[in-house]
């Protein structure tokens, strides 16, 4: 995939200022390579965090809230989703 982006002003100031001989990248494309995986892995982590969360939850409640479930019913409650 290619993209052609255009940022001028402040972005471009900064873009500058991170790529070339005195930043932290050797050029645009590197730049905002890196950025989309740090974006992948902020979007991945929220979704652990959420999953952590719910099961967290799930297993503070009671033995009393649990509802034994053989596979056909597990299959027909993923299906509704």
């Amino acid at each position: 995939m290619t993209l052609n982006v255009r940022i001028t002003g402040p972005l471009s100031d900064f873009v500058s200022q991170n790529v070339g001989n005195d930043g932290a990248y050797e050029n645009v494309s590197e730049y905002v390579r890196d950025l989309i995986r740090r974006d992948r892995e902020r979007v991945e982590a929220a979704s652990f965090d959420r999953l952590k969360t719910e099961l967290t939850a799930a297993f503070a409640a009671p033995e009393s809230d649990y509802t034994a479930l053989d596979a056909e019913a597990v299959f027909a409650r993923n299906a509704r989703r």
